[in-house]
């Protein structure tokens, strides 16, 4: 695939995608049209060599994989992993605030989010929302205003007088997300009620529950001088799943080949469906059939976890190591930490370089400043988990955790072109 479909697939599938329910959703769409079978963790599995399938849980994490001709047990996975969500303000249970004639609602703190960015936005309202259909029974359904229905103003200049200087953000007080401006608090199951009918819901009595989250409606866009940059929400960490899911459904069908993208990395991975969950172990037991087929096939796997790295910024280049400040549009970043917060070591590098070199791709390393906290990944956490050899690499970028990032827009396709080469592989 050439640059620029490439990016404007990527783009489609950001837009598309607030919430890792969405994410989730429409790779198990772009899956299904690739001949992917789904599969139901409570049903017997009758897997086929050759074949590709893949499993949900919770609706917000995924694991696709190939079934290859040869026995796992002798030839292992050719595993990449992601994560499906990104810091984010999520609707609390009980939401409504009517202050002075305004209707808000109150949000909780998804992840570390940079929460200056969040103000002034056009904010629109994605996610699951729960509900007794009209024949009584529990329904799951997926909703998503794309129109922006909220913003969270700023407080004005002169009201703040030291806002450029010394203004902090409050989580409980300053994000109450402004909605409308109604006589009356309104019943905001109501309102969701009456927009799943809008959405397609036509079978809803009763709304019981919802994960709800607002996001940017201002879509993923091409920008710079000869649009060398893409600008969007979400790019960590789905920009990573598009690579990973790209280059799935290019690997050959006689390898064994496995993408996980799991839900709530941002928020330590200590879920069912997240990385410290059992969800991949289970999935490749399953494949395995017996223990020492499972032994003998992680012992020969391999793990790609992919997960945007931090370019360095021109004007606070101070924050990097001088040696190690990985530039956009420079290729996939190797990020490697001594205290195991990613899991790289100088054999899984080494053979990341070497499969980067065979397919003429630029590769570039990152060491966080030895006077500065690292953060993690799903590697660590697989690694350890599974036993299985792993190394940390990702796209770099500007702005991490921000509503709007910035990557390289040649990068996400350079990296898919290396990954598309490791499934490959024999």
């Amino acid at each position: 695939m050439d640059k620029q479909t490439f990016n404007q697939q990527l783009m489609a599938f950001l837009d598309a995608s607030p919430t890792p329910f969405h994410a989730a959703s429409n790779m198990a769409a772009a899956l299904d049209a690739a001949g992917f079978i789904a599969l139901d963790e409570r049903d017997d599995w009758s897997l086929e060599a050759g074949k590709g399938y893949y499993t949900l849980r919770n609706g917000a994490s995924i694991v696709a994989f190939r079934v290859g001709q040869g026995d796992v047990a002798q030839q292992g996975w050719k595993m990449v992993g992601a994560h499906t969500d990104s810091p984010c303000l999520k609707v609390k249970p009980n939401p409504v605030l009517h202050k002075k004639g305004y209707f808000q609602l109150c949000v909780d703190v998804y992840g570390g989010a940079l929460l200056n960015p969040w103000f002034d936005r056009d904010l629109g309202l994605a996610g699951r929302i729960s509900y007794r259909s009209q024949d009584g029974e529990l329904r799951n359904r997926l909703i998503n205003t794309e129109r922006a229905i909220g913003c969270i103003p700023s407080l004005a200049i002169h009201l703040d007088r030291e806002a450029n200087s010394n203004r902090s953000i409050n989580a409980q007080t300053d994000l109450p997300v402004l909605i409308s401006q109604p006589e009356k608090a309104p019943d905001f199951n109501a309102l969701l009620k009456q927009l799943l009918i809008e959405q397609g819901g036509s079978d809803v009595d009763t709304v019981l529950d919802y994960e709800l989250s607002f996001y940017d409606v201002q879509g993923a866009a091409l920008i710079g001088l000869e649009q060398e940059f893409i600008a969007s929400a979400r790019l960590d960490n789905l920009l990573s799943c598009f690579i990973g899911l790209q280059a799935l459904l290019s690997a050959p069908s006689d390898q064994h080949s496995v993408l996980v993208s799991n839900d709530h990395e941002e928020v330590g991975s200590m879920s069912s469906s997240g990385a410290q969950g059992p969800m991949l172990e289970s999935v490749l037991r399953r494949i395995a059939g017996d223990e020492s087929r499972w032994q003998r096939a992680i012992a020969h796997s391999l793990m790609i976890s992919a997960d945007n790295a931090h370019g360095v910024h021109p004007n606070f280049s101070d924050r990097h190591d001088a040696n190690h400040g990985p530039l956009l549009n420079r290729g996939a970043v190797i990020k490697i930490n001594v205290n195991q917060r990613y899991a790289t070591n100088s054999e899984t590098s080494a053979a990341f370089r070497h499969l980067c070199q065979q397919c003429q791709q630029p590769v570039q390393s990152f060491v966080v400043r030895s006077d500065m906290a690292c953060g993690s990944t799903i590697g660590p956490i697989t690694s350890s988990a599974l036993g299985v050899a792993t190394l940390d690499i990702g796209v770099p970028t500007f702005a991490m955790h921000s509503i709007r990032e910035l990557a390289g827009a040649d990068d996400a396709v350079g990296l898919s072109q290396v990954l598309a080469a490791f499934y490959a592989r024999q």
